[in-house]
C-alpha cells in the first residue's frame, strides 16, 4: 500500500525519523515544522493522511487538527496525533475528530501500522487513545 503523509512536527529529528519508517514502507512523506506551515503545504500537496505533534510554535497540533476539519476540502482527511500528551490533550483530540493517537517515545511498526489503518481503502478503527503512555509534553 502506498500513499502520501503529510508528517507535522517541529522536531526535525522527529520528521526525518518518521519520514524514513514511512519511505521503507512505500510511502510518499511529506513535512511541516508546525500547524500553520501544515495549513500553507496542505493545498499544494494534498495528503491521504496527516500526523500531527501537539505541542508546536505559532500553531499546534490540536488547533490544526480543528482547522482542517472546519475547512470542507480537509474535513474527512485522516488526522493522527504523533506525540507525548496529557490525557486533556487526547480528550480534546477526540473532540476535534483526531482519527488516531500514538505516544512518542513509539515503535515504527506501530507508526506504519497507524498510517495503513488511516489510508483510504484502509481498515479505520475509532479513537482509542493509550492513555497509559508518557504524559510529558512533545
Amino acid at each position: 500500500m502506498s500513499g502520501r503523509v503529510l508528517v507535522v512536527d517541529d522536531s526535525e529529528v522527529i520528521r526525518q525519523l518518521i519520514r524514513v519508517n514511512l519511505e521503507l514502507e512505500g510511502f510518499e512523506v511529506v513535512t511541516a515544522a508546525d500547524g500553520a506551515e501544515c495549513l500553507e503545504v496542505i493545498r499544494r500537496v494534498k495528503p491521504d493522511v496527516v500526523t500531527l505533534d501537539v505541542v508546536m510554535p505559532r500553531l499546534d497540533g490540536l488547533r490544526t487538527a480543528a482547522r482542517l476539519r472546519a475547512t470542507p476540502d480537509t474535513s474527512r482527511l485522516p488526522i493522527a496525533i504523533v506525540s507525548a500528551c496529557t490525557p486533556a490533550d487526547l480528550d480534546l483530540g477526540e473532540t476535534v475528530g483526531v482519527d488516531g493517537y500514538l505516544g512518542k517515545p513509539f515503535d515504527p511498526a506501530d507508526l506504519v501500522a497507524l498510517v495503513r489503518r488511516l489510508m483510504p481503502g484502509g481498515q479505520p478503527a475509532a479513537f482509542r487513545p493509550e492513555r497509559t503512555r508518557r504524559t510529558d509534553r512533545g
